[in-house]
């Protein structure tokens, strides 16, 4: 589902190296990476164009093999390692937070890199911090090539794992891909934290291979790690804060664009208090007569995982808001699955509940502009209470 949220930014971040280097930044692009704080002024079929013709497709199920697909996979143009999680205070304050490294192929041709300068790829972060209590969201843009070793990803049986923009980074702390430590600091805001292994991976889709389109190569694959318990710290303005709570790690690679049916999606990773992780994704229309496409992945309380049947799933928007900055995103939902395949439209639901954000404005006002917040989670699992936090992504909203 964010791998055209990745193209989005892709397309926004070369936009922004050309404009650099008519201005004669060069420099700019060769220090120790770059912090954006820029307006969006792309829209989504002006920021999805062809790259590389001879990047991979993605065209069939696959084989996955770790601990290497959790480093790069550059014979593909797109990729993404996608970090959220809530966090609490021993006294209940809390916090969500968003740590998100992109990578895009310059070119798919080989040669031999003789120069330290020399680059194949582009490497994007977007950090993000909710803190719910004094209702303050912070964002932070920072790009970079992956020359100098300003940026990049490994990860092979030999070497850990680790991706980087500068010191953006997340990395494991012993030969393990887990734990790993996560970190990422800009202006007063920092956040140094300790993710542990908890279900193992779900592999989205059919066994990874995830469509995002009605064409061929209109796919990626997919794979998240739901539930990972997490610790550390957070500094905000000179005052640190001990947490603890969960993390969500999404991996996708790609070269296709996002399907000329679509304009956006909406997007939900849901960790509910029962065990169950559930994340449930719609790519819309651009009116009433496209073809909305549905995904979705449950992740039982002891690691197993099942695809969600659309037919099983009733989503309705309940509140919307309005964004300061132009556009008006969905702001609060209820979802409601059940097991008999009747459209989720009866009392009786397997699993009935609201989704809101902890607070509204989450709106990241990078290159490319989306809503991706913290939000709660309260209802009923076969008519017993339940509650949860989790993350939404919406794109395709913004003026």
């Amino acid at each position: 589902m964010k791998s055209s949220l990745l193209r989005l930014v892709i397309a926004a971040i070369c936009l922004a190296i050309v404009i650099a280097m008519l201005a004669g930044a060069v420099y700019a692009l060769t220090r120790a990476g770059i912090d954006a704080e820029v307006s969006a002024n792309l829209s989504l079929p002006d920021a999805l164009r062809t790259t590389d013709a001879g990047f991979k497709s993605v065209t069939a199920p696959r084989q996955f093999a770790f601990p290497e697909d959790h480093g790069p996979h550059s014979d593909y143009a797109l990729e993404w390692w996608y970090f959220t999680g809530n966090l609490d205070t021993h006294d209940n304050r809390h916090f969500g937070y968003e740590l998100t490294f992109f990578r895009v192929g310059i070119t798919s041709d080989e040669f031999d890199r003789t120069s330290d300068w020399a680059a194949r790829q582009m490497y994007t972060a977007h950090f993000a911090l909710t803190d719910v209590q004094d209702e303050d969201f912070y964002a932070f843009e920072r790009y970079s090539r992956d020359a100098l070793g300003l940026a990049g990803a490994v990860s092979s049986p030999t070497t850990p794992f680790r991706v980087w923009l500068e010191d953006w980074s997340v990395a494991a702390t012993g030969d393990d891909t887990l734990p790993m430590r996560l970190y990422a600091a800009n202006t007063g805001v920092e956040i140094d934290l300790t993710l542990r292994d908890g279900k193992g991976v779900a592999l989205n889709g059919e066994d990874g291979f995830s469509r995002k389109g009605f064409l061929p190569g209109e796919a990626s694959y997919y794979y998240s790690l739901t539930r990972l318990p997490t610790d550390g710290t957070i500094t905000l303005n000179g005052q640190t804060f001990e947490v603890s709570g969960l993390s969500w790690l999404d991996r996708e690679w790609s070269s296709a664009q996002l399907s000329s049916e679509h304009e956006g999606w909406d997007w939900f990773s849901m960790q509910l208090s029962d065990g169950r992780d559930i994340m449930y994704g719609v790519l819309r229309p651009h009116d009433a007569n496209g073809r909305p496409l549905h995904s979705g992945t449950v992740v039982e309380a002891d690691g197993n995982y099942t695809n969600i049947d659309s037919k099983h799933v009733r989503l309705d928007v309940l509140d919307w808001w309005e964004s300061p900055r132009g556009g008006t995103y969905p702001s609060r939902w209820r979802f409601r699955m059940s097991d008999d395949g009747d459209d989720s439209d009866k009392q009786g639901d397997a699993l009935d509940i609201e989704i809101t954000p902890y607070i509204s404005d989450q709106e990241l006002d990078t290159i490319v502009r989306y809503w991706e917040g913290a939000v709660r989670i309260e209802g009923t699992a076969a008519g017993e209470s339940i509650s949860g936090s989790g993350y939404v992504e919406l794109t395709g909203y913004a003026d």
